[in-house]
């Protein structure tokens, strides 16, 4: 999952940011209002973790700004009070659930999960393509029946293309994908991970599904 963190406490931010990426999720990371609706609304998140209290546009105008402008990505958000007027202003506002603090990190990563999973029209419970079958939920991998064993960063890239089976991914999408923003875009990473992947999912099974579209960036071929 990309995920957009946005608060302005530093001992949190730093808390969210290395629990979701040990967990394979890119993460970035934002401490005002203004910053995170430009970020919302520059790059597509799968959720976005958003604190109440926020200098500027806070948490509420935040998740209003989106709305209204059209980004629809599932949005959680964090408040120090358990308060009934905050829940009932924030969903008015278009948030999609709440967690109140302090929290249990294994409480926010399960409902990070159930967001990713709500629009099952968009997502479905598992993607499936040229005998690979991931299952977002479990977080497994088989190919012809076969279990694989990936790392949650080859996951996350593996997600990525199954969800666009036959669609020319450039690297510089896979990186921002895959890896925060402050990432660099020359970096030769993507390529890196990109053999793991055949390394795994390809080679063992005799398949070319991972393909390299030369000067562009690589694409899944069900056929390949």
């Amino acid at each position: 999952m990309k995920v957009l963190v946005v608060e302005d406490e530093p001992r949190i931010a730093a808390l969210l940011r290395r629990t979701l990426e040990r967990e394979g999720h890119a993460v970035d990371l934002v401490g005002t209002g203004d910053e995170a609706i430009w970020m919302g609304l520059q790059r597509e998140f799968d959720a976005i973790v958003l604190d109440i209290r926020l200098p500027g546009p806070d948490g509420f105008e935040v998740t209003r700004r989106l709305r209204e402008s059209g980004c629809w990505s599932p949005i959680l958000l964090l408040t120090g009070q358990a308060a009934v007027e905050d829940r009932v202003r924030g969903l008015d506002a278009g948030a999609d659930d709440f967690l109140a603090k302090p929290f249990a990190i294994a409480e926010l990563q399960a409902r990070l999960r159930a967001l990713s999973r709500r629009n099952l029209r968009e997502r479905p419970p598992t993607l499936t393509a040229g005998g690979v079958v991931l299952d977002p939920a479990s977080r497994t991998v088989e190919r012809d029946g076969a279990p694989i064993q990936l790392s949650p960063k080859e996951f996350a890239l593996l997600e990525l293309f199954l969800r666009h089976p036959g669609e020319v991914l450039t690297r510089q999408r896979i990186l921002e994908y895959g890896w925060d923003f402050a990432q660099e875009g020359g970096s030769n990473v993507v390529d890196v991970y990109i053999r793991y992947l055949r390394d795994k999912v390809d080679r063992p099974f005799a398949r070319h599904s991972i393909e390299t579209v030369r000067g562009v960036g690589y694409r899944f071929n069900p056929e390949g």
